[in-house]
């Protein structure tokens, strides 16, 4: 890469046991995996159920709303890819199904995200392979 090339974002790696999520995103929907043997759902996508250990996991769409759970405004340029973004939120977020998800905040000012704010689910199409999730004041 020369010196005048723009650097790109890292992206995730698709693996096999998250590929129904990626698909999903690509197609702007938001799943989760749900255990059909003890019920409960599970986020990040794994090949196993993370409380049971059941291989028997399927794929359920969910709101993509919730609220902030704690958060931090980016100032400083860790990759290059990112230079253009600075400021930018990152947060955790409770989701409303009982789950809990890191994403960026974008369409809010900084200055305007806070613990508690209610926000939705917004896809960023990245690539025609790859859409992120990401979130906005609801």
């Amino acid at each position: 890469m020369s010196a005048d090339t723009p650097c790109a974002k890292p992206l995730p790696q698709i693996l096999p046991e998250t590929a129904g999520f990626w698909e999903a995103a690509r197609r702007h929907r938001f799943v989760v995996q749900r255990c059909t043997g003890c019920g409960r759902r599970q986020y990040f996508p794994r090949a196993v159920c993370h409380h049971c250990l059941s291989e028997a996991l399927a794929w359920e769409e969910v709101s993509g709303r919730g609220v902030i759970h704690s958060f931090t405004i980016i100032r400083q340029v860790q990759h290059a890819g990112f230079s253009s973004d600075v400021p930018y939120v990152y947060a955790v977020i409770d989701l409303d199904e009982g789950f809990r998800m890191i994403a960026n905040i974008i369409r809010t000012p900084p200055e305007c995200v806070r613990v508690g704010l209610a926000v939705k689910v917004a896809f960023a199409d990245v690539t025609p392979e790859l859409t992120l999730l990401q979130f906005e004041s609801a």
